[in-house]
């Protein structure tokens, strides 16, 4: 079978934050995947959904699979670019602040009867 990828690059979370969330995703079909995510309670679970529901388009739209089959077999996220921001501190010095974003990554692959 071929293995269908959805990637979502630049996410604002951080990638650790997102692996917690992937780790619960992995290796499950994508409608109960869908279910998980839409009712967990971290705001970072919609931007996997996104990703879960971007693959599925693919495989349905590209590969003619169908939707009901289709699993995720591979799920992670990698680091992105950061931004970095200064905030000021005492006696004139600054810290820097890390906003880190995230790459998503999603694979399925049409189960087998």
């Amino acid at each position: 079978m071929v293995a269908v990828r959805s990637f979502s690059r630049r996410a604002p979370a951080s990638p650790k934050k997102l692996r917690l969330i992937l780790d619960e995703v992995r290796g499950k079909r994508v409608d109960e995947a869908m279910s998980i995510l839409r009712f967990m309670a971290s705001p970072h679970s919609e931007l996997i959904a996104k990703a879960v529901r971007s693959a599925a388009a693919n495989a349905e739209n590209n590969y003619d699979m169908d939707p009901r089959r289709l699993r995720v077999i591979e799920a992670f996220a990698g680091d992105a670019e950061k931004l970095r921001r200064m905030r000021p501190r005492a006696r004139g010095r600054g810290d820097i602040i890390r906003k880190r974003s995230a790459n998503i990554t999603i694979m399925v692959e049409e189960e087998e009867n």
